[in-house]
């Protein structure tokens, strides 16, 4: 990784080789210690060697069994040509043995596999190439301290969050990917903090906490920070198409599909890369779950990450990027999973077979204890929806309703709609089982409260339930007749916007869930993407040029529902909030200033005043300075008109210059003052 601050790839590619330099002639004596430096030495047979310390200390009787496990867990890797146990004079392992495989390459696979591999509770194995003890041998008598790097900085990658009003960044993409701008979403109006043309050749992206601003490149993928937005990290990858980042932002996954994957070498199309250091950790062959992107779930923590295949969890640990336990867990028939979002806690679902039923199964990792399995009959299909504080879990299940029976064979019909909420943080995780007789399109929990809310229904006569989850669920409010198909609960919870985006109509409502008071509602037609902002107190919707070719810009809303600002731009692609990092305070502490925001709300209403009679001040000058610049060009045209009075008066023919009233016409023009537009609904 480079950590230059050029905006390209410059200097991945090496020079070409010069054909003058292959058309020298050279002398014997010249080319004699060159190929004297390339005559086999010593110690190249014995790069293929490992030894293994770590083996079990066993007696003759038990000798060929220990053989027979210790290869078959070598034997993984390549074949082994000969293999060495020493023994003691009583016919005792010593507990080390030596192989030497067929290549280089696996012995050098073997070592990083099972180097610190436990074979049991007491035998863990250390494994070093044979070659590496003459390097050990051969150590300097005198220590030498290492040469310390020099510490280049990168400079406060969070300033953002030290501005003092608490402005929210957003980056909008425009011109139809040739400009991106970031902007301070300031009051009256935004200010601009940085716009590059050109900046990335795909839809950029904030890192998870709002750290990295990442561009795609032909070349890979470029990381940008601080408060000039400089380069600060380059990963390699070319075509780089997808990428994810890991909760905390310490790992970072890139897919790229112009790499055909074998066996041999190593893989190129998925590679997981340190963020900080740009090491690349592992990387992986892409297969055909690699189209569900994102192909790894992380957990909370970033220590472990996860992916499913053909009936099989493959759980990886970031300490050494290598599968728990070193085996993947074979579940056959998954279908799903997914990480609690507070506790290293994975649920997944397995799909029926035969008279076997399905199951939500919750596991604890990396102990992979079951902490609960809840059994579901006759599923067609379900859903995993966990609350964003991980208190609890719900999984949408649609049934089969009826079953009958047709030459030996079950037939189903007729579907039905399941909610079953795992309450996580209670005695033996207890399930609560919700039906809801319509199709249910979408689900959305409440960020911060025991609350979520589903859109079900069919056509036009769509309707959203709200419940509570406290104790067992209860139905708080259901809406009925809303034309929405998307749930956006605001970050800080208690708000929510009712979307109808894309082929929808185009309407947002805006309710306070706390006693379901309608607050406003308002249409951006043709809308296609809507975002709350980190802190809940702006939303935006857009119109994207990528599915709508006319009318692209994005608005700005209070919380309340009232568009506050709209920015038209040409061939405007996408808009994206710069995320915030997690709140430092305890919850006791958030309650408390809830508790007493009144009184910080008079401070806040006078910076308001002040920044009010600002921009009045502003306007003010602005237009005293344009009343000045119309005076003096008033006076000046007087002037003019004065200094050619007797020219005028010559082209009239007579006495005056002021104008008969036969040589005066009379024109009407009409202007368009105003136009209103009232929408009457049902």
């Amino acid at each position: 990784m480079d950590i230059e601050e050029n905006d390209g790839f410059d200097g991945l590619v090496d020079d070409e080789m010069e054909d003058d330099d292959v058309d020298q002639d050279f002398t014997d004596e010249e080319l004699i210690p060159e190929l004297l430096a390339e005559r086999p030495q010593e110690n190249d047979q014995f790069e293929s060697v490992l030894v293994v310390d770590g083996i079990p200390q066993v007696g003759p009787e038990r000798f060929e069994k220990l053989q027979n496990v210790i290869k078959k867990i070598f034997g993984r890797f390549g074949d082994i040509i000969s293999e060495y146990y020493p023994k003691n004079e009583d016919g005792c392992t010593k507990g080390y043995v030596f192989f030497e495989y067929s290549t280089e390459d696996s012995a050098k696979e073997a070592l990083k596999t099972l180097n610190a591999y436990k074979m049991d509770k007491s035998h863990t194995f250390t494994i070093n190439l044979f070659s590496d003890f003459d390097m050990y041998e051969n150590l300097p008598e005198e220590w030498t301290p290492p040469e310390p790097h020099p510490y280049k900085s990168k400079g406060n990658l969070h300033y953002y969050l030290l501005e003092p009003d608490a402005y929210d960044q957003y980056a909008v993409h425009y011109e139809g990917g040739d400009k991106t701008a970031i902007f301070l979403n300031s009051q009256p109006e935004p200010s601009l903090i940085q716009e590059r043309p050109r900046w990335t050749e795909a839809h950029p992206r904030w890192s998870p906490l709002g750290t990295y601003f990442a561009t795609y490149h032909s070349k890979g993928i470029a990381l940008w920070g601080g408060e000039d937005f400089k380069q600060l990290a380059r990963f390699s990858h070319p075509m780089v198409q997808l990428i994810d980042f890991s909760p905390n932002e310490k790992y970072m996954v890139s897919f790229s599909n112009a790499f055909s994957d074998h066996k041999e070498g190593e893989p190129q199309s998925i590679i997981i890369w340190d963020v900080l250091t740009g090491q690349r950790k592992r990387s992986f062959n892409a297969d055909s779950g690699s189209l569900n992107w994102p192909v790894f779930k992380w957990s909370h923590d970033d220590k472990f990450f996860a992916r499913i295949s053909q009936d099989t969890l493959s759980i990886y640990e970031t300490s050494s990027f290598k599968l728990m336990d070193l085996k993947s867990i074979k579940v056959p028939n998954i279908r799903d999973f997914g990480w609690s979002p507070s506790e290293n806690t994975l649920a997944y679902w397995v799909a029926e077979e035969k008279d076997v039923p399905a199951r939500v199964t919750l596991i604890e990792v990396p102990s992979k204890k079951e902490l609960r399995v809840k059994n579901l009959f006759n599923v067609a299909d379900a859903k995993i929806h966990w609350q964003k504080s991980g208190d609890f879990l719900c999984m949408k299940v649609d049934r089969y309703s009826k079953m009958r029976k047709e030459k030996q064979e079950i037939k189903y019909s007729g579907i039905t709609h399941n909610l079953e909420i795992f309450h996580m943080r209670e005695k033996q995780i207890p399930v609560d089982s919700v039906e809801v007789k319509d199709p249910i399109s979408s689900l959305a929990w409440d960020p911060v409260n025991p609350k979520f809310a589903i859109i079900h229904g069919e056509g036009p006569t769509l309707s959203v339930s709200f419940y509570e989850t406290k104790g067992s669920p209860v139905l708080l409010k259901k809406l009925e007749k809303r034309s929405c198909n998307q749930l956006s609960w605001a970050p800080c919870g208690q708000y929510i916007c009712l979307a109808g985006l894309r082929n929808a109509s185009g309407m947002f409502e805006f309710y306070d869930t706390s006693d379901f008071t309608f607050m406003n509602s308002g249409e951006h037609f043709q809308a296609t993407d809507c975002e709350w902002d980190p802190t809940g107190r702006y939303f935006v919707t857009y119109n994207s040029f990528w599915i709508n070719k006319s009318d692209n810009a994005y608005w700005i809303w209070n919380f309340q529902g009232k568009v506050l600002k709209r920015f038209p731009l040409s061939r405007f692609i996408q808009f994206s909030w710069r995320p915030r990092q997690p709140s430092l305070l305890s919850a006791e502490k958030v309650k408390e200033i809830k508790k007493n925001l009144k009184r910080y709300s008079s401070q806040f209403e006078a910076k308001d005043k002040i920044r009010v009679t600002k921009a009045s001040k502003e306007l003010v000058e602005k237009r005293q300075k344009l009343m000045k610049t119309y005076g003096d060009y008033r006076k000046q045209k007087q002037k003019e008109w004065e200094s050619l009075k007797e020219e005028r008066i010559l082209l009239r023919g007579c006495d005056t210059d002021i104008p008969r009233e036969e040589d005066i016409e009379e024109e009407t023009f009409e202007y368009l003052i105003k136009s209103e537009e009232t929408i009457i609904r049902e």
